[in-house]
């Protein structure tokens, strides 16, 4: 891509707030500054919106409910489809800017624009299956009937690491069930939300149904709005620490929560494993965004028979990735998102060396511009590593031994979180056995990739409440009403 490309898609992205179908600046005229991670360089300045834009933007979403829970499911669902389409017509300019604000390489950028629209896709479809039920009372004196109906004014708040497909995970379903929302995007990554809204605009949503506040106090702007009481719904992926605290501002009102938090991935790979299967997923469960995900692998558990072999390879596989800036050709691996993320990394590799882990390959953050750090296998990571308790997010492959199942169960289990899990093995009893014992939302089975908009995505223990994606992530936009009908045969 060139400067030219990339100043074309950054002229074309709106940098205001979107409020009840128009862009505006925030009040008092606050900006804040979107860098490229890979420079440190500021790309462009948007609207830093202020506690009373959250509340214009709150009203503005219960002002459309009413009207847009009573609109026909198929035009919900056509808007959605629409929005399918504009979105893939347009994946070349949406990966770069993607790349711009958040650093992963193009083809990444390319291959999280294509799930992003899948999710629009998938509850296109799902928006014309919302069902009910009629039955008769076991006595047979009485009829039930059951409805589900939107919630209501959704609150929805997205992480920087994949910034158009949390936002089309959330936002999709929404639609799809009848709710009008207000989303609050990271404030390193706006600009993917910001061209999602025009699409969505350009695609027939009303105004008022979706509304974005970008800003650099999030606590101050979305607060007031869990407490005010007026939206009924809670959507957040990030951070554990911040999501426990979102619930306790929720429990005031009780509103309806979806939390996908933290994680701290096992990568099991057994004695029996196919080693090209098990290098072959773990660079998918780890690279994956520079790791910067929250089903990266982070402790990569292997059977001492064939731990040295497991390492050499994917020493090898990481070592020879290309470090760069993601606009450039034949780059493998972009920057982290920002100072503190890079700081965090290295930070927890010097922990892990310090406590007797070996370095394999890498562990030398560069000292040029840009928040770099290069992919890391460190080897004899003992279990109280940090990094073994603590989410990475970047580039490193801890690797520590087992000798038996029992073991590598307890060590993969022994962890506050439990988001997903990943197993290698070619013994099917096993795989089935560890399957049901690991203590995670979703298990990869000879498999380093679980996401899939037509399953559903979420976590158990500290990592979350709910689900998203699948044919239940519509539910989490629903209630259900029961209709009790006076019946006597007559």
């Amino acid at each position: 891509m060139t400067p030219s490309d990339e100043a074309r898609v950054l002229d074309a992205v709106p940098t205001g707030l979107f409020i009840g179908g128009t862009w505006r600046p925030a009040a008092g005229g606050a900006t804040l500054a979107v860098d490229d991670p890979a420079t440190g360089k500021t790309l462009v300045e948007v609207a830093d919106a202020r506690p009373e834009d959250g509340m214009d933007a709150l009203a503005a979403a219960c002002a459309a409910q009413a009207s847009f829970a009573a609109m026909a499911p198929r035009e919900r669902g056509e808007i959605l489809r629409r929005a399918y389409e504009l979105i893939m017509s347009r994946v070349d300019d949406l990966a770069l800017l993607m790349t711009l604000e958040m650093g992963k390489p193009l083809a990444e950028s390319k291959g999280e624009i294509a799930y992003a629209a899948e999710f629009f896709r998938w509850f296109g479809e799902e928006a014309v299956r919302i069902d009910g039920g009629y039955a008769i009372a076991p006595a047979g004196t009485s009829r039930f009937m059951v409805l589900k109906q939107p919630v209501g004014v959704c609150l929805l708040i997205t992480p920087w690491n994949f910034p158009m497909a949390m936002g089309t995970r959330k936002i999709g379903p929404a639609i799809a069930a009848g709710c009008a929302m207000v989303i609050k995007p990271a404030a390193q990554t706006p600009l993917s939300m910001h061209a999602l809204a025009a699409i969505l605009v350009e695609a027939g949503l009303p105004d008022g149904v979706l509304n974005v506040v970008t800003t650099s106090d999030a606590g101050g702007v979305m607060e007031p709005l869990i407490r005010d009481g007026r939206a009924r719904k809670l959507s957040f992926t990030g951070s554990t620490g911040v999501g426990k605290l979102l619930l306790e501002q929720a429990s005031e009102k009780v509103l309806k929560t979806s939390m996908e938090l933290g994680g701290n991935a096992p990568f099991l790979v057994f004695d029996d494993a196919d080693l090209d299967k098990a290098v072959d997923g773990a660079m998918q469960a780890k690279m994956r965004n520079m790791g910067e995900a929250c089903t990266a692998a982070n402790r990569f558990l292997v059977h001492r028979s064939v731990a040295p072999a497991f390492a050499d390879r994917i020493a090898e596989r990481m070592g020879a990735l290309v470090v760069g800036r993601g606009t450039e050709d034949g780059v493998h691996v972009g920057p982290l998102v920002d100072a503190k993320g890079r700081d965090k990394v290295v930070d927890l590799v010097r922990d892990a060396v310090d406590k007797g882990a070996a370095v394999k390959v890498g562990a030398q953050p560069g000292d040029g511009p840009g928040y770099f750090y290069p992919p890391t296998v460190l080897t004899d990571v003992p279990l109280a590593a940090r990094l073994s308790h603590e989410e990475i997010f970047g580039p490193v492959a801890a690797i520590t031994v087992f000798d038996d199942e029992d073991e590598a169960v307890a060590a993969a289990n022994d962890t506050e979180f439990g988001l997903v899990s990943y197993l290698f093995t070619e013994n099917l009893t096993r795989a089935l056995r560890v399957s049901e014992r690991l203590e995670a939302g979703m298990i990869g089975l000879n498999t380093g990739l679980v996401s899939n908009p037509a399953a559903p995505f979420g976590g158990v223990k500290q990592s979350g409440l709910g689900r998203e994606g699948g044919s239940v992530g519509i539910d989490e936009f629903l209630e259900t009403k029961y209709v009790a009908i006076g019946y006597d045969g007559k």
